[in-house]
C-alpha cells in the first residue's frame, strides 16, 4: 500500500488541472482581445443584467466581490465598462457595457465557442453532454448548501 494520498485520481485535483486547460485554452483562443475568462464572465453578465451593481454582479459570476472591482476596473480603462454612482446610494456601484464592450464581447463569441470545443474535444458527444450535466450538478449541489 502506497503511503502517499493518490491526488493523480482526487477529484479536487482532477477539477483543478481541467481549469488549468481551460484557462490556458481560453487565453490561446482569445489572445487578441487581452481578457481573462472573469472579464469575458463579468462582460456577458453585464450584457444581459445592465445596471447591474458591482455586488450582484459579482455573485452572478462567482468571483469575489472584493476583488471583482479590480477585474471591473480594467474592463472600465479598456472602455468597454460604465460605471456609476447609484444616486439612491452613492457607495453602490452600477455597471453598463459600453457600444465598443458590446462589440468586443460578440467579436470574442467564436473564439470563445473554439476554447469549449477544443476543451470537450477528447470525450465523445454523449460524454460531452454527460460531463456539462455533471458539473452543473456539482456545482449547483455546493452552491444550494
Amino acid at each position: 500500500m502506497s503511503k502517499s494520498f493518490d491526488f493523480q485520481h482526487a477529484p479536487g485535483h482532477l477539477i483543478r488541472r481541467a481549469h488549468q486547460l481551460a484557462v490556458a485554452i481560453f487565453m490561446e483562443e482569445t489572445g487578441d482581445f487581452d481578457i481573462t475568462p472573469v472579464q469575458f464572465a463579468i462582460l456577458n453578465a453585464l450584457i444581459d443584467d445592465p445596471g447591474e451593481d458591482q455586488v450582484t454582479l459579482a455573485a452572478k459570476v462567482a468571483f469575489d466581490a472584493a476583488t471583482s472591482g479590480s477585474v471591473i476596473g480594467r474592463l472600465e480603462a479598456k472602455g468597454w465598462v460604465r460605471r456609476k454612482a447609484d444616486a439612491q446610494d452613492r457607495r453602490r456601484k452600477l455597471l453598463w457595457v459600453t457600444p465598443e464592450g458590446q462589440e468586443a464581447a460578440q467579436a470574442m463569441k467564436r473564439a470563445v465557442a473554439k476554447v469549449q470545443t477544443r476543451l470537450l474535444e477528447p470525450l465523445d458527444t454523449a460524454e460531452r453532454r454527460q460531463l456539462t450535466t455533471l458539473l452543473g450538478k456539482l456545482v449547483s449541489g455546493h452552491e444550494e448548501a
